[in-house]
C-alpha cells in the first residue's frame, strides 16, 4: 500500500493519507503523492468536490518525529533534506509548501474530514481546506512550540484569517490542545459529529455540493477568496463580470426553471 490513497468516484475526489502506524505524518511518498493529487483535481473536468482524510486513529500528526529525532529533517528522504538550513528550507519550499500553493489554484470546494489527532502540520493541512468536519472525539493543537519549531507550512498565514490573530498567537504559543466543540467554537472547524456519522455526513455533504452547478460553484469560492484582497469597487466589479457570465449558461436558465416549477434541477 502506498502512504496516500487518490480515488474519484461520482465526481467526488477522495485523499487519503494512509500511514497509520506513524499516525499520518508525513512521508516523502506522501508528500510527492499528495501533491500528484491535487494536480489531477486541479485540471480535471470530472472533479467537482474533493475530501481529505485518514486512514486509522487520525487525521494527521505533521511532520515525522521519528525523522526529527533522527536528525532526518521533517520526513525520511533519500536526498539531503537536513544538512543545511537551505536544505531544510527547500524540504519545504519544494514539497510540504506546494500543498497550500496548489490548494490555491483550485476552484472547487476541498473539504477536511477530521478524526483523532490532528497535529501541528497536520491540523494546517485541515485549515488550507475550504470546510472542516471533525469527528466529535477529535483532538487538535498548534503544538510546534513543544519541539521548538515555528508553523511552517502555512499555519500562521492560515490561522489568524480564520480565528483573529490573539486566538491564533495563544494557540501557536500554548500548543493548548483543543477538544472539536472546542475548535468549532474558536471557528476552527466548520461542523462537529458524532464519531460514527463522519464518514455519511462528510460524503453527504460533497455529494450535495457536487449536484450543484459546478461553473457558478467555482465562480463563488474565486470571489470569496479574491475578494479578501480588493477594496470595495474592484470587488463589485469583478462580481458583475462573473454575474454576467454565469447568467449565459444552461445552468442558470435550468436553475430558474426549476424553482418556477418547484422541481429539484438537473444541471449538466
Amino acid at each position: 500500500m502506498t502512504d496516500l490513497l487518490f480515488e474519484v468516484q461520482d465526481h467526488v475526489a477522495t485523499i487519503t493519507l494512509n500511514r497509520p502506524e506513524a499516525y499520518n505524518a508525513f512521508s516523502e511518498e506522501m508528500i510527492s503523492k499528495w501533491i500528484e493529487a491535487l494536480e489531477n483535481v486541479r485540471d480535471s473536468e470530472d472533479i467537482r468536490v474533493v475530501i481529505v482524510k485518514g486512514n486509522g486513529k487520525s487525521f494527521c500528526a505533521g511532520g515525522d518525529i521519528k525523522a526529527m529525532q533522527a536528525g532526518e529533517g521533517f520526513f525520511q528522504s533519500e536526498d539531503d533534506i537536513s544538512s543545511t538550513g537551505l536544505a531544510r528550507k527547500n524540504s519545504l519550499w519544494k514539497k510540504i509548501q506546494r500543498i497550500p500553493l496548489l490548494l490555491e489554484e483550485i476552484d472547487k470546494p476541498v473539504i477536511a474530514q477530521v478524526h483523532g489527532f490532528a497535529m501541528g502540520a497536520g491540523l494546517d493541512m485541515a485549515l488550507m481546506c475550504d470546510i472542516r468536519i471533525a469527528a466529535k472525539s477529535t483532538k487538535i493543537s498548534e503544538s510546534y512550540i513543544n519541539v521548538a519549531i515555528v508553523p511552517g507550512d502555512g499555519g500562521a498565514y492560515y490561522l489568524p484569517k480564520l480565528i483573529g490573530i490573539d486566538q491564533a498567537l495563544d494557540m501557536f504559543w500554548t500548543a493548548r490542545v483543543l477538544t472539536a466543540d472546542e475548535a468549532k467554537d474558536k471557528g476552527v472547524v466548520t461542523f462537529v459529529v458524532e464519531d460514527h456519522e463522519l464518514d455519511e455526513y462528510t460524503l453527504n455533504y460533497a455529494k450535495e455540493l457536487a449536484s450543484r452547478p459546478t461553473t457558478t460553484l467555482q465562480f463563488i469560492k474565486r470571489a470569496v477568496y479574491q475578494s479578501q484582497k480588493m477594496d470595495l469597487r474592484t470587488a463589485l466589479d469583478y462580481i458583475s463580470s462573473q454575474m454576467a457570465i454565469v447568467t449565459e449558461l444552461d445552468d442558470f436558465k435550468e436553475g430558474v426553471s426549476a424553482v418556477v416549477e418547484k422541481r429539484k434541477p438537473v444541471y449538466k
